[in-house]
């Protein structure tokens, strides 16, 4: 073994508080100096890098070392997100959440005893709570700043970090050039022991209050008592969704739904699923079991954090006798719910602007125009969503929702649950139903289709060099339609700034984006195609023809 990398690895043992990262890292050492091929290469993989901080903060596996998720990396991100508070606040301020994963609140308390011992005034949620309550306390509380310890919907050995911003920004997650300046900060700290900083135990516990705040506002979501009520089941995915998302709902007059018991409470290990994303096959296996013992009407689910919702509506051609909602069409349909909302015969033309990243579907854009509103659509994150000038309503095809943005800056699940309810009675309430709203939005806006592909690497120069490809030889056609022209976003597009994405513009009207995924060694393409002609069957037929042709194509065009 290297000097120089078991000369780091020592190092990073002797400030190590952790037991079992010491223990395990100490492991490694003895069997690397003992000649393991294996524990030098495993050694060297997270010593050699660092996990990078970024507009999504830190993000990674719980192991010792760097680039993985520890005590020793949240003190060095804590300490340096501190440094920066101290040198651009006038009187900085913190107030820090926490999840249910394993490590989640003692990286919470390392945070907030580093903030106080570096003079920032440091405020910890009273217990394990959902990333949107964290994100609402940030502006309820008039914060500097804001930190949740979690890893949303990663696998069960992840954990993460994410910082969001305070006064002008209103409680947003940090963006450019803000996150390069807090990493500068960190890399400092980093270059010491965190032995030798300094913590302080006078920090604050929020009370209730934040709580109750969060859910009086949240409830409100639901404008008006429920005349119907639909048969729900509802399931937390081993998250901290429920006992904030109960309140809400019983607070916003909703009937309590059916649970799905095993996956109710928060448990770091997921046992029931193996990937606690509710858009992975078979997450929602339990949830369809439930309801289909309870005839239900609506499925609602919300990751482990709760900042995203799945939903899911009876489908009888289905095997599980259930059909996931897209996240295209649970935004679509908020998205037309917001612009309603805002249309009364008694005042002029609506006011305010409906946003979605760019990847999602142009469904939301066609919304907008019909009502006369304002569209923006934003880079990939709720980072940029959030930011949208005029925000009544924003979303991303990944299952985030923003539909109370004087509330919550950041997407939310339990309020975005609580506004699909409400949809639902009120159709429940008419005789109609989720399913057949859809097939009016289609007859009012047009059939609007949509499908991803994913391409998981093991080595990430592939993805690179795809990209440089698209770009060097771009295609003339995709799946027998003419590829109009391409809008390539590295050096930003418009308003949007720059990022490394390319857009197809096809010359009937569809689109294709091919980006990195910012979070996962993936290249991810997203297709779109629309439909307006015709009856609905028509528009549907047309739709989804289209779609597959187009799949076709890129899975070519990218070797998937």
């Amino acid at each position: 073994m290297t000097g120089g990398l078991l000369e780091r690895a020592t190092a990073w043992l002797e400030q190590d508080p952790d037991e079992e990262t010491r223990a395990e890292l100490r492991s490694l050492i003895e069997a690397a100096e003992s000649g393991s091929a294996d524990a030098e290469s495993a050694l060297a993989e997270r010593f050699d890098s660092r996990l990078a901080f970024g507009t999504a903060g830190l993000r990674g596996e719980l192991a010792a070392g760097p680039n993985r998720m520890n005590r020793v990396l949240v003190a060095q991100a804590a300490r340096g997100l501190a440094d920066w508070l101290v040198a651009n606040r006038a009187t900085p301020s913190i107030v820090i959440g926490y999840d249910g994963r394993k490590n989640s609140r003692v990286f919470a308390e390392d945070t907030a005893e580093l903030m106080a011992g570096a003079g920032v005034r440091a405020v910890l949620l009273p217990r394990l709570l959902p990333t949107p309550v964290l994100a609402f306390a940030v502006r309820h509380l008039d914060a500097s700043a804001g930190v949740m310890v979690t890893a949303s919907h990663n696998p069960p050995r992840d954990n993460g970090y994410k910082v969001y911003l305070g006064d002008r920004d209103a409680g947003s997650q940090i963006v450019s050039p803000v996150d390069a300046e807090i990493a500068a900060a960190i890399d400092v700290v980093a270059a010491g022991s965190i032995a030798d900083l300094p913590r302080s135990r006078d920090f604050e516990v929020a009370d209730e209050s934040v709580i109750d705040a969060y859910i009086s506002r949240t409830a409100r979501v639901a404008p008006t008592p429920p005349t119907a009520q639909p048969v729900v089941v509802y399931t937390a995915m081993h998250g901290v969704g429920w006992e904030t998302a109960s309140r809400v709902f019983e607070a916003a007059g909703f009937a309590a739904p059916v649970t799905v018991d095993a996956q109710l409470e928060p448990d770091p290990d997921f046992p029931t699923v193996s990937f606690p994303n509710p858009e992975e096959p078979g997450a929602l296996d339990l949830s369809y079991a439930t309801a289909r013992e309870h005839s239900a009407d609506l499925i609602i689910a919300n990751d482990p954090d709760a900042d995203r919702l799945a939903v899911a509506i009876p489908d009888a051609s289905s095997d599980t006798g259930y059909r996931r909602l897209t996240g295209n069409e649970v935004g679509a349909l908020l998205g037309w719910r917001a612009a309603e909302s805002l249309t009364s015969p008694d005042e002029g033309a609506p006011e305010g602007t409906l946003a979605c990243s760019i990847v999602s579907s142009p469904a939301l854009a066609a919304v907008a125009e019909h009502y006369g509103l304002e569209f923006s659509d934003t880079l990939t994150g709720f980072k940029w969503v959030s930011r949208a000038p005029g925000l009544v309503f924003g979303y991303e095809e990944a299952l985030g929702y923003l539909v109370n943005p004087e509330t919550v800056r950041d997407k939310d699940g339990i309020s975005a649950a609580v506004a699909f309810l409400d949809l639902a009675a009120r159709l429940a309430a008419e005789g109609s139903s989720i399913a057949q709203h859809l097939e009016r939005f289609s007859e009012t806006f047009g059939h609007f289709a949509s499908d991803q592909i994913s391409v998981r690497v093991s080595d990430l120069g592939r993805i690179a060099a795809t990209m440089t490809r698209l770009r060097d030889e771009p295609p003339n056609h995709v799946g027998g339609v003419r590829v109009e022209r391409i809008e390539d976003l590295a050096g930003g597009f418009g308003a949007l700034p720059p990022s490394d994405v390319l857009r197809f513009r096809l010359a009937d009207g569809s689109r294709i984006m091919v980006r990195p995924s910012g979070t996962e060694p993936k290249l991810k393409v997203y297709i779109d195609v629309a439909s307006t002609e015709g009856d609905l069957a028509h528009r549907v037929t047309e739709a989804e023809s289209r779609l597959a042709a187009l799949r076709a194509g890129v899975a070519e065009l990218v070797g998937a």
